[in-house]
Order: structure tokens, then C-alpha cells, then sequence
């Protein structure tokens, strides 16, 4: 209550009024005052203290407030007796009317036990809470440029909501050299404000001015309102239309056709409107002979010819032109054109060829003269000074010497060459020197005659032709055609082979060349197993005098053909016959049984072999190499297997159709093989016995035997060292193995005389006793071992035994 009762002001003033008797009740009027807008809730007064009520019993004898208007600004706490703000008060609503600077909201306070009633008016205070505004915030306006100063015009005053001191105090314009304001204040205190001119006017220099017009008003803190004033000046014609030029000088030639734009005029008027428009048109001062050969266009100002113009008759003219405004009271300018006639340079210069040579040969020398010329032209002074040239001249071997006034000699100044450039047409350009110059043209065509300077050339410097073997003779290898750029018979060549022996042979007995087209061809069929290249020249000659020659190297490749079956050379056998080898059922898996070798006496592709299986009776006891022709065992054999197995191999070169040769195999399994020494008869292979395959194979075969030698030599060695003796002696076992199985434990079947001395150097290394023992019917041996702790006791006998069976080592 104490916050706002420095806000609130109030005033009392009490009567009494009569009521009917029934409602005799003294009645009391309270006068309040307020600013506007403040917050609801805000506590205007206590009413109960203020009317001398019990604040107690505001409740139980029903107090409220009769609105005089639709709103309900205010309220009464029944609690405290308060009158507080229930609704937010707007001075400018209440009170539209600015005719009195006081606004009173009216209302009565109604008690019904007993029923009494109380007038109250609240005082509602302006505050400065409206700024000014301006009914529009563009204001156009138009002034002339005429206008006087001290030429007033009336601005749209701006308004506020607000009374009193909150109103409208002042106005200011923002700075500007023409305009001010002028400010009135009307009977009700409400200001006015002028637009003042204080200087002339230029439209052409300005033609609209912007301002800022600002109404403040008296509050505090005050408040502001802006609008634009935008002054279009209005245009009066207070400019003359001005040319360009005061004097305009301008050459055309004679003889300018019709039409002919000869000047454009341009007068500016810095006016607007019609004001501007310009009209343009000859003077009195015009002669009308002037006017008769030219044309005005009044509103382009174009200046163009209208009659023929001879330099002879007339060198000059002058012309007065005007050009006037549109204006009600039109100004006008003028301006002097003088137009010279030049003289048309209008005969054309002539070129007259004296003398000609039409064609000189090509070994001619610098400064031989082709033709004499002479030129000429009717007109005079500048017009009638030539000058002659030669079109093109920088790329022509040709030049032009004055000989003479109005004489040329055309000479040769390069050195020609018919082969490059066969004839030649010139251009003789002559021209004069008037304005614009005339010129004229003349051809003359030169043809270069031929001489024998070029020698035949090829097109290749080498030729290299793949020749197939086994060609058919005659058969045509290639053109070898050569190109001599001379003509008629400096350019009939001849084609010849340069001959050279090539083994003891003429070359000319092996190839032939036509002499008139250089085709060459193959005397004989070619064997690329004896013959591979051959290099030798071939010369192409011309017919010319003295006659040109070239030559050119020709290389022969010969190419090869798979013409040759690939040779088996291992295992050797006669033609037609089946190998046959013997291995032994006990041999394990891997092992091999033979090697197919074949040679081809081609090369390349051609050469390269690769093995196969053409036939096999087992396809899964036999592998071979396709590379190397190894045929291995891929298992070990068995009881079930048949002793003879027969394999064909077929050998295959890579050639295009392939070729092949065929052996047969035929394999035999055995219990113990017996090396047999018979005498074979050597049969006489017929291929070469020192290719590189059969250099690799007795070096590989070399190298296996030196191997052998070392081996044998560190197991005798450790031969001659006493074995150590066993602490537990065993009894060794002899066991004689059935030939069928192949699997042996303590004991080999032996199948060859090597097998069973390798066998024995590796039982011996073992500290073992080996002892072989003879199959009936001579069908083999059975070797034991025995441990060496066994031999402690040695007998006689059991040394008798050792020394025959080491007798029987091979």
C-alpha cells in the first residue's frame, strides 16, 4: 500500500444528497487521482477508511462498485477495504477527446445493510507514452523552378495522443540550401508547420529534393516522429537547345550515291518533356542549290546527299542549320556545316606485258629475265603516281626491277626447282595513290622445264621380307618400288640386283627383279634348316643423261615351318622295333622306368616337344613327365599286376599343324634283376650327336658319376674301421621270402647285381653281416643280414660263407 501511495494523488469532497424517503441515506463523493498504465494490482486507496467504514465488515454488508462503463477497471478488497487497479487503464481510450485536458472515470461504491451509496471519480493523468505520428510518412510535392523565394507550401502536420505538455511542442527540418519551415500554433495550441522556399531552383542541376521532416513533443523523456518530403521541381523551359559544334566540317568524295550519310546531328536540351523536343531545319542563310543536293531530317538531324555531287562543279558547300524546342514559347540554336568535295579518284591504272618468256627451265640462273612490263594511268597528281608489286611476293622466286619511268624487268631471284613448285602464276598488282586507290591485276603463268637433278629414292632405306620356307620358285616376295620426281625419261628407272656370291652361289641364281617395276622373286624353294637369311643390294637407275642411280639393302629372313617329325633318340631301338625294359616288382613308388628323349630339327614353337600316353595298359601304375618324358611308377607293384605292361608314348611338337613320332614300351617285372652283358651292334643314328640336349646329358651323367665315385670312396673308408661290439648278442635269422611277396623285413630279394652291392655297402655300415644265398634253377639270390654281436664266435665255416658271398660282389 505504501509502494504505490506515492504514485497516487487524491482529493475529497463531500455532500449530501436527498433520496425518496424510503432511501434516506447520506451520500459521499470521493475524487482520485492516477496516472494512466499502471500495473493491475497497484492500490488507488482504501475506501474503507477513506468513507469511515468498518473494513471488517465490508463483507457481511455486501459492498461493490457500480461501473459506470462496460469495463471493470477497478476493484474492492472486501478483506482490507483496498481499492486496487483490476484492469490496465489507457488515458487515450478512455478520453479520445483532446478538447479537455482532464479524464475522470465515474463509478459509485453501493453498501446494501444498510444501503448507502458513494459517488466516486478517479482522475485519470496523461502520460507521455504516445510519440508523434504523421498521417502519411511520404508527403510528394511539386514546386516550379520558376517559384520565387519566400513561396510557401503546406505540410501535413503530424498528431499525438497525448495532452498538455505530452503534445506536439516543435518541428525540425533536416539541412537544406532551398527549404525551411516555418512553425504556427492554431486557437487549440495545435502546431502547424510551412515548407518555406529560400532559393531558387534548378531542375536541370536537381530535380527532386528529399527531406526529413521530425515533430518532437513536450514529454520526458520526449518522443519523435519522421516523414519524407519529396519535392519534384517541375521543368520550365529556361534552356535553348546547343549543338555539339558551333561549326561542323565534313570531306566527301564526288560522285557519293544517294542517301549517303554525310552527318548526324546532335542539339541537346537540358529541359524535360516538350520542353526537350528539338525540330531541327535550314536557315534563310541556306542557299537553295545547297538544299537541292542534301536532305535535313528534323527530328534525327540526319544530313544526307540527295543529288549528285561533281567535284568539277562544286568543291565546297555550306549549310545553316536550326534546331528549336516544342516549348509554348520555343528557344532555339544554330549551327554552320561546311561540307568539302573531294575528288574521286575514278580511273583504274593499266598493265601492259611488253615482252614474255612462258617458261624457262629449272637450272636457269639468278636473273633471268621472264617478261618486260609497263604501267600506266589517265589520272593525274597523287591519283596518277603507281605503284607495281608482285602478289604474294615473299613466297615466289621472282622479283620486279624498274628498268626504266613506268618500265619493270620481272627476273628470276631464287633458285627453282621443278620438282618442288611445276609452274608458277603471277600476280602483277599495281595500284595508285589516290583516295581511296584503284588498282588493277595481271596473271602470267611460267612453267618450269625439267632437268635430271634427282636420283631415284626408295621409300625404305632397308627392307627386311619374311620369307616362308618351302616356297614355291617364283613366287613374288615384295615391290620394291622407287620414286624419282624428274619427268619423261629422267624418271624411267631400271631395277637391277647387285650381284654378290652367297656360298659358292650367285645371288642372281637365287632371287630375280623385274627391271621396269622392281618386283622381286625366288628362284628356288628355301630350306630354313640349311638356309636361314640372306643380305644383298638392289639398285634402282634412272634414263636420264648423265644417268642417277641409288641402291637399297634387302634382307631376307627365312621363316620356319614345322616340316620336320620329331626324332626319339632315347631309348634308341631300331626303326619299327618295341623297347623293352625290366624293373623289378619290388621297386617303390616313384621309381623310374625310362626316359622318352625326342628332337626336332625345327626351331621356335616348331621344336618344342611334349609327351603323352598314347596307349598304357595300367593308367594307374605309369606317370609321365610331358615336359621331360620321365615315365615313374606312381605305386609300388602287385601280386595282381601282370608282369608285362605295355606303353606307347606318343612325342608331339608345337607346331601349326604338330607332327609326332611314337615309341613303344614294353615293361617287364621281375623277381631279382641280372645285368646281362651282350654285344650290341652300333647302329648309326642320323642326327647331329652334339646338340645341346646331348651336351647337357653327359654333363649331367658326368657329374652322377663323379657323385658315385666320392660315395664309394667314403664307404670303404668307413669299411676299414672295426665295428664296435654289441653288448647283447642276438641271434641272427636267415629267411628265405617267397618271390611273390614285396615286402621284405631282415632280407632282400635281390634282383640285380647292383642293387645287392648297394644293399650290401648299407647293411655294412650298419655293423651287419650280409649273406647271399642262391635260388634253385638259378632264378636269383636271397640276401640275410646278420648282427654283428652274432660274429663273436666266429667258425671257420661262417668265415668261409662271408669270403664267397663278398667273392660274388660285382
Amino acid at each position: 500500500m505504501e509502494t504505490h501511495s506515492s504514485v497516487l494523488s487524491r482529493r475529497w469532497h463531500l455532500s449530501l444528497l436527498v433520496l425518496p424517503a424510503m432511501w434516506t441515506v447520506a451520500l459521499a463523493v470521493t475524487r482520485y487521482s492516477i496516472p494512466e498504465e499502471i500495473p493491475v494490482g497497484s492500490v488507488v486507496a482504501n475506501i474503507a477508511s477513506d468513507l469511515g467504514l468498518d473494513a471488517n465488515s465490508l463483507a457481511e454488508r455486501k459492498v461493490k462498485l457500480d461501473h459506470i462503463h462496460s469495463k471493470k477497471y477497478l476493484e474492492i478488497n472486501k478483506d482490507t477495504g483496498e481499492l486496487f487497479i483490476a484492469e490496465k487503464i489507457d488515458r487515450e481510450y478512455l478520453c479520445p477527446a483532446k478538447t479537455s485536458s482532464f479524464c475522470f472515470l465515474k463509478m459509485d461504491v453501493i453498501i446494501e445493510s444498510p444501503i448507502r451509496i458513494f459517488n466516486i471519480e478517479l482522475e485519470i493523468m496523461d502520460i507521455n507514452d504516445n510519440a508523434p505520428q504523421f498521417r502519411r510518412e511520404r508527403i510528394p510535392l511539386d514546386i516550379s523552378e520558376s517559384a520565387t523565394p519566400g513561396e510557401r507550401l503546406s505540410l501535413t502536420n503530424a498528431v499525438d495522443a497525448d495532452v498538455g505538455e505530452n503534445s506536439i511542442e516543435t518541428y525540425y527540418l533536416s539541412e537544406s540550401d532551398e527549404f525551411t519551415i516555418e512553425i504556427q500554433s492554431g486557437s487549440d495550441g495545435t502546431k502547424y508547420v510551412d515548407l518555406v522556399l529560400k532559393a531558387n531552383l534548378d531542375r536541370e542541376k536537381q530535380a527532386v529534393h528529399t527531406l526529413t521532416l521530425t515533430a518532437v513533443d513536450g514529454g520526458i523523456p520526449a518522443r519523435s516522429g519522421t516523414a519524407s518530403i519529396i519535392i519534384k521541381v517541375l521543368d520550365t523551359n529556361d534552356n535553348a537547345p546547343q549543338f555539339d559544334l558551333q561549326v561542323y566540317s565534313v570531306d566527301l568524295i564526288e560522285n557519293a550515291p544517294a542517301g549517303t550519310l554525310i552527318l548526324q546531328l546532335n542539339a541537346t536540351d537540358l529541359d524535360e518533356g516538350t520542353n526537350a523536343e528539338i525540330a531541327y531545319s535550314f536557315t534563310l542563310y541556306t542557299p537553295e542549290k545547297t538544299q537541292e543536293k542534301f536532305s535535313l531530317d528534323p527530328k534525327s538531324g540526319e544530313i544526307r546527299v540527295k543529288d549528285v555531287i561533281d567535284f568539277e562543279e562544286v568543291k565546297s558547300f555550306e549549310m545553316y542549320v536550326e534546331a528549336k524546342d516544342k516549348a509554348v514559347n520555343p528557344l532555339s540554336g544554330q549551327c554552320k556545316i561546311l561540307v568539302f568535295i573531294t575528288d574521286l579518284n575514278d580511273n583504274y591504272p593499266e598493265i601492259t606485258i611488253n615482252s614474255f618468256q612462258g617458261s624457262i627451265k629449272e637450272s636457269d640462273p639468278i636473273g633471268t629475265v621472264i617478261a618486260v612490263i609497263s604501267v600506266s594511268d589517265r589520272d593525274s597528281g597523287d591519283n596518277g603516281k603507281l605503284l607495281i608489286s608482285i602478289q604474294n611476293a615473299e613466297m615466289l622466286p621472282f622479283g620486279l626491277n624498274k628498268s626504266s619511268e613506268d618500265f619493270f624487268a620481272l627476273t628470276v631471284t631464287e633458285s627453282l626447282d621443278r620438282e618442288k613448285i611445276p609452274k608458277y602464276d603471277i600476280v602483277l598488282h599495281v595500284t595508285d595513290r589516290g583516295t581511296p586507290p584503284l588498282n588493277d591485276n595481271e596473271m602470267i603463268s611460267v612453267e618450269i622445264q625439267d632437268v635430271n637433278d634427282n636420283a631415284p629414292v626408295f621409300s625404305q632405306t632397308h627392307y627386311t621380307i619374311h620369307l616362308l620356307e618351302n616356297n614355291e620358285p617364283g613366287a613374288l616376295l615384295a615391290s620394291l618400288t622407287a620414286h624419282d620426281p624428274d619427268l619423261h625419261e629422267n624418271q624411267y628407272l631400271v631395277y637391277v640386283i647387285i650381284e654378290k656370291e652367297i656360298a659358292n652361289t650367285s645371288i642372281s641364281m637365287l632371287f630375280s627383279i623385274n627391271p621396269e617395276n622392281g618386283n622381286l622373286y625366288a628362284l628356288r624353294t628355301f630350306d630354313y634348316e640349311r638356309e636361314k637369311e640372306f643380305l644383298f643390294h638392289i639398285e634402282a637407275r634412272d634414263s636420264g643423261v648423265p644417268s642417277l642411280s641409288s641402291n637399297v639393302t634387302v634382307h631376307i629372313i627365312v621363316l620356319d615351318q614345322n616340316d620336320n617329325t620329331p626324332l626319339i633318340v632315347s631309348p634308341w631301338r631300331p626303326q619299327g622295333s618295341v623297347i623293352e625294359e625290366i624293373i623289378p616288382r619290388s621297386a617303390d613308388k616313384g621309381s623310374l622306368v625310362t626316359k622318352v628323349i625326342a628332337l626336332d630339327a625345327d626351331s621356335m614353337q616348331n621344336s618344342r616337344i611334349t609327351y603323352q600316353f598314347l596307349q598304357i595298359t595300367d593308367t594307374t601304375l605309369f606317370s609321365l613327365d610331358q615336359y621331360n618324358g620321365e615315365v615313374r611308377t606312381t605305386r609300388m607293384f602287385s601280386y595282381r599286376d601282370p608282369k608285362h605292361q605295355r606303353l606307347v608314348i606318343i612325342a608331339r611338337d608345337n607346331g601349326e599343324p604338330p607332327r609326332s613320332a611314337t615309341v613303344t614300351i614294353k615293361v617287364s617285372t621281375v623277381e631279382q634283376m641280372v645285368t646281362q652283358f651282350t654285344e650290341t651292334t652300333e647302329v648309326p643314328i642320323e642326327y647331329d650327336l652334339f646338340t645341346d640336349l646331348n651336351l647337357y646329358l653327359l654333363i649331367g651323367l658326368g657329374s652322377v658319376l663323379f657323385l658315385l665315385l666320392i660315395t664309394i670312396l667314403v664307404i670303404c673308408v668307413l669299411k676299414c674301421q672295426e665295428p664296435k661290439p654289441s653288448k647283447a648278442a642276438t641271434q641272427g635269422r636267415n629267411s628265405i621270402i617267397s618271390q611273390r611277396n614285396s615286402t621284405i623285413a631282415d632280407s632282400t630279394l635281390i634282383s640285380s647285381d647292383a642293387y645287392w652291392y648297394s644293399l650290401f655297402l648299407a647293411e655294412t655300415r650298419k655293423g651287419k653281416v650280409v649273406v647271399r644265398q642262391p635260388l634253385p634253377n638259378g632264378a636269383g639270390f636271397i640276401v640275410s643280414s646278420i648282427p654283428g654281436s652274432a660274429a663273436l664266435t666266429e667258425t671257420s665255416a661262417s668265415r668261409s660263407t662271408l669270403q664267397e658271398s663278398s667273392s660274388d660282389l660285382p
